[in-house]
């Protein structure tokens, strides 16, 4: 029995489902408003956006080759940008202005990517630098000004609507966005590549797998979950903000890393993934109802991920497993 727990436990899965029980309960009793159903339903709209994200920067660092996307953030303020630019003062279908918003995400990704693999420049410096020209460039094309005016069509739908209880956001994206992303890196050659270039870029290249090619593919999809994010946001909020992004890359790259994805690519489950995200919107909701401050909140989480490196998924293993 012991041992059947403890092998459990060697499996980040099994120690982030009991994390989640224990912060289930703990912020349960410090506020009576935790499971409240209003608070549920900010919880999970918050989380959606959070870790629409956190999928993208996932398949970035499992690509490996120290790949990492600090600008996914600031990706998402422009996008957010495009898409209340074009919806909310040229009066564009506020669906037709998603979607230009999103294939924009998918664009700026791909310049990380392309940098990265045609320039050799590292990952670090490249998205750090495109961090700070994305925000720039999202507050200089509003000067700052939150951008309104697209209610219409519907379009508030994607963030202010539930099914059975469940905001449209996790049922009809976040999820949707999981199950594809669990089928292409377990049923298809891309899926292969992938791990096959995040596990050792020598030999995937050996092999004839196009390192390049893949590797700012990654920073695509990582992009275009951006724009995804930007869309959800200004369904949700009705309005585009130029800082819409603006601290969601760190809280993407804790979610992945504390899911069990490895640093240094090649290992993680996606299931993880979605199990840390649960995780981390525990901390932050509950904390905020208990009227923690946010210094202590970062370090919690801080203390959390660091116990959770201690926990190896077992023996390493360096097939990605979702």
């Amino acid at each position: 029995m012991v041992e059947k727990l403890t092998s459990g436990l060697k499996d980040r899965r099994g120690a982030l489902v009991v994390l989640i029980a224990l912060a289930l309960v703990v912020m349960s009793i410090s506020s009576p408003y935790f499971l409240k159903v209003p608070n549920l339903l900010t919880l999970m709209q918050y989380s959606a956006v959070v870790g629409i994200l956190a999928l993208g920067q996932t398949v970035v660092i499992l690509g490996g080759g120290g790949g990492i996307d600090l600008s996914i953030g600031s990706t998402m303020s422009a996008c957010s940008v495009v898409f209340g630019i074009l919806a909310g003062q040229h009066g564009t279908s506020p669906w037709l202005a998603a979607l230009v918003a999103i294939v924009a995400g998918v664009l700026l990704g791909a310049v990380n990517g392309l940098l990265i693999t045609l320039l050799g420049l590292p990952p670090l410096i490249v998205t750090l630098g495109t961090m700070y020209l994305y925000a720039s460039a999202a507050q200089v094309a509003t000067g700052g000004v939150d951008v309104s005016g697209f209610d219409r069509q519907g379009f508030r739908a994607i963030g202010q609507t539930s099914v059975l209880g469940v905001p449209v956001q996790v049922l009809l994206i976040l999820v949707p966005l999981g199950a594809l992303m669990v089928f292409v890196t377990r049923r298809t050659g891309y899926g292969r590549n992938v791990y096959a270039v995040g596990s050792g870029e020598v030999a995937a290249r050996l092999a004839g797998v196009p390192v390049n090619r893949v590797r700012v593919s990654l920073y695509a999809i990582a992009g275009g979950s951006a724009g995804i994010g930007a869309v959800v946001t200004a369904s949700w909020l009705l309005n585009a903000k130029s800082t819409a992004g603006s601290g969601f890359e760190l809280q993407a790259i804790t979610i992945a890393v504390l899911g069990g994805v490895a640093i240094t690519g090649g290992v993680g489950r996606i299931s993880g993934v979605l199990l840390a995200l649960v995780l981390v919107g525990i901390l932050n909701n509950g904390l905020q109802l208990a009227d923690v401050g946010s210094t202590f909140q970062r370090g919690l989480l801080g203390a959390v991920l660091i116990v959770s490196m201690l926990v190896r998924p077992r023996g390493q293993s360096r097939r990605l497993v979702t």
